[in-house]
């Protein structure tokens, strides 16, 4: 008997929530894809501040957790592998069945994913504070960054705004 094509429709495929162990969403990303299953991890920029530096940093939208797509009927591929996939500790289950997420769902994370610029630490006309140099202590109202990530502030100089360039790493949010 020849070998027969079963055509997989998407009312018998849905998508899951796996849950991964700590920090490893990466890991398992790829350890998934790598056995064949079809995969989502929602990821989002931040500026962050790393060593005196503003850098740009991408990190998973829902720490811990990645979206797998998984047959549901017979025929399909077997998620008895996923328990044991590296950086996966489980797959989400309410009570007794699994925890599938609606295609919607999924699809409007993608949108807003690319639509998502990266997070500025600081917004225009926020106060904040000098943390080392010559101005050490002394309070600034942020204005914009530039390509370089150095930071345009107005400072307050003998009761006049100054505008200065600083390194944005060496800027704290004020209290």
């Amino acid at each position: 008997m020849p070998p027969t094509l079963t055509v997989i429709t998407s009312t018998t495929t849905a998508w899951y929530l796996v849950h991964t162990k700590p920090r490893q969403e990466d890991v398992a990303l790829a350890n998934l894809e790598r056995q064949g299953y079809q995969c989502y991890l929602p990821q989002m920029r931040i500026e962050r501040v790393r060593r005196r530096k503003a850098e740009v940093a991408t990190e998973p939208m829902f720490p811990r957790y990645l979206f797998v797509r998984l047959d549901s009927s017979d025929q399909g591929k077997s998620w008895s592998p996923i328990r044991s996939t590296l950086g996966v500790s489980q797959l989400v289950h309410f009570g007794a069945h699994a925890a599938k997420v609606d295609d919607a769902l999924v699809d409007l994370l993608r949108q807003r994913e690319q639509a998502l610029p990266a997070e500025a630490t600081f917004t225009s006309g926020e106060p904040v504070v000098i943390t080392d140099g010559p101005f050490a202590g002394l309070e600034a109202i942020y204005q914009t960054a530039d390509a370089e990530r150095r930071a345009f502030i107005l400072l307050e100089i003998l009761s006049k705004p100054v505008p200065m360039q600083i390194d944005a790493g060496r800027l704290r949010k004020a209290s």
